[in-house]
């Protein structure tokens, strides 16, 4: 009879799940759910064998360096690049943004199927909206994820420049811009999130 060790059955769902966010692009929920019922047959095992988002993070990173080596770090290069490209037309507006990158460009992780996720602090998205719309941004709006307050603004960046040849067009990029209450700053922690200057630092700095 095998014994139970919840530490290996949490390795093995951590490692299962990495494979699912590096390669299919799944949310980390969804794919500790279908690692656990990969793993042991039930989408929730006992809380023991369940991994944190932690450590599946480090398994992502592990899959990324040993699967993903020749390709992640130039697409986590371009995502970081055009996140700073994206912050600085956001503090070119003219209506006191200081925005902010969060999630997987900001931990090194972002890969083939990662969007560009941002915040900025604000208790009404109305100046940002006419902004993005004078701006000639199309996007599309959604409610808070329900540990926030505020709307996060979805659009793709660069904006497709009218009239512009086939030969000059760019891939664009999925950009979710969270605009959040400043009462609620506590719900992303500091080290979570990086402004401009030291989003750019990473880039000369290297993947990391």
């Amino acid at each position: 009879m095998t014994s139970y060790d919840p530490s290996r059955i949490r390795d093995e769902i951590a490692a299962a799940a990495a494979r699912l966010i590096a390669e299919d692009g799944v949310d980390y929920a969804g794919a500790k759910r279908r690692a656990a019922r990969e793993v042991t047959g039930d989408a929730r095992p006992p809380s023991d064998c369940m991994p944190g988002n932690d450590e599946v993070e480090a398994a992502v990173r592990e899959h990324q360096a040993l699967f993903l080596g020749d390709t992640q770090p130039a697409r986590l290069l371009a995502l970081r690049t055009a996140a700073c490209d994206v912050m600085r037309f956001l503090q070119d507006a003219g209506i006191g943004l200081t925005p902010f990158a969060t999630g997987a460009i900001v931990n090194g992780t972002a890969g083939e199927h990662s969007d560009i996720h941002l915040q900025v602090f604000d208790d009404n998205a109305k100046d940002l909206e006419i902004f993005l719309l004078n701006a000639g941004v199309d996007f599309e709006v959604s409610e808070g994820d329900g540990s926030r307050s505020g709307e996060t603004l979805s659009f793709l960046w660069p904006r497709r420049r009218i009239g512009a040849p086939p030969a000059a067009r760019v891939a664009q990029e999925a950009v979710h811009l969270a605009v959040v209450d400043p009462r609620d700053r506590r719900t992303v922690p500091p080290g979570e999130r990086l402004g401009l200057a030291a989003l750019e630092r990473l880039i000369v700095d290297g993947p990391a």
